[in-house]
């Protein structure tokens, strides 16, 4: 990624979190720009019906839109909250993998939240950011 202006800080009295598709600590200095959360929908909201996988995948394309809206990129981002209904390990490698494809080694720091359900009836998983102008 160009123009990461990101400090990723993985101290070595902790676990390593990047198999997991985070990191422990990480600063930008900037406009801070906040996300709100992005899960898999139509054109009018509406959840997308589909598998866990699909919906993660679409619900990081939202926010790749999201993010494009206000000028930024995946790059810019520093922190997500990840919502899964249902957690499991399975769901956890499923999102991992689409972590890394999105953010490579650069992982922002995350939480993951298991959930019973979300807002809306059909929703499996959804993504919040938060992102830093330089």
């Amino acid at each position: 990624m160009t123009n990461d202006h990101r400090t990723i800080t993985n101290p070595p009295a902790l676990h390593d979190p990047t198999p997991f598709g985070y990191s422990h600590a990480v600063s930008a200095s900037g406009e801070v720009v906040f996300i709100g959360g992005q899960y898999a929908s139509d054109a009018t909201g509406a959840p997308v019906a589909g598998d866990f996988a699909a919906q993660v995948e679409l619900a990081f394309d939202r926010l790749r839109a999201a993010l494009e809206g206000v000028g930024l990129g995946y790059e810019h981002v520093v922190r997500l909250g990840t919502f899964i209904v249902d957690h499991d390990l399975d769901k956890l490698q499923t999102l991992g993998k689409a972590l890394h494809a999105r953010f490579g080694d650069r992982l922002p720091a995350q939480t993951l939240s298991g959930v019973a359900s979300l807002a809306l009836p059909g929703m499996l998983f959804e993504v919040d950011a938060v992102a830093v102008r330089p």
